[in-house]
């Protein structure tokens, strides 16, 4: 697929992550940020969390999603600087327009996919929203979208409060969905020549992973099945981290067979009997079957459980730390990379899925409107235009 232009409106992960994708594919990405009235930070709030990377408007938490991409600002407030997006779109031949704004703001921003498709027919048009377009004042962030679609009530241990996972999955849901989207309308568009709106609601990308717990209520479950049950698996027995004498290994059985080599295994072999033969024998005695397991992994390294369970096929993993992780062999080549100010590599996630054509070095995050003369002098701005521009506050000055 040839290389695309990206413009999209964003801030938080869930939107930046979504275009972090087309980066790595090697498409330009134009952010486009606020102007402010000269109160707060300016632009996105996510430059300003965590530690200082490269100066003030450069921390840790907004460099990895931002990677290999350029920064406008612009006042959309006003229609000077909305006619100024619209003249971007049609100049530089956008294909791809992206927000993540509450959907009621659209219209006043100029935004909207009925004003922006009527510069360019054929574009592209994704919004990430809370609850979607139906419910258009709704803000919303991950870990209330967690809350409102039970994963809160599915996270922790059965005992303990409601949790929180540990890396924001509706973000990442969110912004992968409009990836998936952004491809599959330019499949269709190579077919018809026809644009596309795509909207993007956090609550129902988070809902539609509901697959294991959601269809359960229709069947007449147990209150059990869909609800905290710390590391073990609700059915499969048994699943669970199991502390070892230096850490902790999480082992999965899937099958009977499964249980059949593992209590093969000699330090294991004491678990045999035949209301265990089964899964759903290991079910009903699962409370002691886990008790029982935990005992004699306690006496154990966890490289040496590691060997038997590996040499005896049975899925398994020592529980890593992210340290530990960035060092794992499986990801030798595989981090993408970028060079902060001071010359040094950062390394960062790698890509989902390995692409031929993929960028794994990409450009330092850009200043907050880093670009903005830059693109508006390829969409026709003369230095006299854009002066008068930052004198009214339409771009800054």
């Amino acid at each position: 697929m040839k290389p695309r232009t990206v413009l999209s409106m964003e801030q938080a992960l869930s939107l930046p992550s979504a275009t972090l994708r087309f980066a790595q594919l090697g498409w330009r990405v134009i952010r486009v940020e606020a102007v402010t009235s000269g109160k707060g930070n300016p632009g996105d709030p996510n430059r300003y969390i965590g530690s200082k990377v490269a100066d003030e408007d450069r921390h840790s938490y907004f460099i990895a999603p931002n990677v290999g991409k350029e920064a406008i600002a612009l006042n959309l407030k006003e229609q000077e600087g909305q006619d100024a997006l619209k003249r971007i779109i049609k100049e530089l031949d956008v294909d791809i327009f992206c927000c993540n704004t509450v959907p009621s703001r659209y219209e006043s921003l100029g935004i909207d996919y009925e004003t922006l498709s009527a510069v360019k027919p054929d574009l592209i048009w994704a919004g990430i929203s809370a609850l979607g377009p139906e419910f258009p004042n709704v803000p919303g962030y991950d870990p209330v979208i967690q809350a409102l679609a039970g994963y809160m009530e599915l996270t922790g241990d059965p005992d303990g409060n409601p949790t929180l996972s540990g890396i924001p999955l509706v973000d990442l849901k969110a912004g992968d969905e409009v990836f998936a989207g952004v491809c599959l309308a330019l499949a269709e568009r190579a077919e018809t020549g026809q644009g596309k709106r795509i909207d993007v609601s956090m609550f129902q990308a988070a809902a539609s992973w509901l697959i294991t717990t959601l269809p359960l209520i229709d069947f007449g479950c147990d209150y059990s099945e869909i609800t905290r049950s710390g590391n073990e698996h609700r059915k499969f027995i048994p699943t669970n981290a199991y502390k070892s004498k230096d850490g902790f290994i999480f082992m999965a059985q899937g099958s009977d067979v499964q249980w059949q080599r593992f209590i093969a295994i000699p330090k294991f072999a004491s678990l045999e009997s035949d209301d265990r033969l089964t899964n759903n024998g290991r079910l009903a005695n699962r409370e002691q079957l886990q008790k029982d397991i935990a005992d004699i992994m306690a006496n154990f390294e966890t490289s040496e459980l590691a060997k038997d369970l590996r040499g005896a096929t049975i899925p398994c993993a020592p529980i890593c730390t992210i340290p530990q992780v960035i060092e794992r062999e499986e990801l030798n080549g595989k981090l993408t990379t970028t060079t902060s100010l001071d010359g040094k590599t950062i390394r960062m996630q790698p890509m989902a899925v390995d692409q031929p054509e993929g960028q794994m070095k990409l450009s330092f995050p850009p200043k907050y409107g880093e670009q903005t003369e830059k693109v508006l002098s390829e969409a026709g701005y003369s230095k006299e235009d854009m002066d008068q521009l930052g004198q009214t506050n339409i771009i800054p000055s």
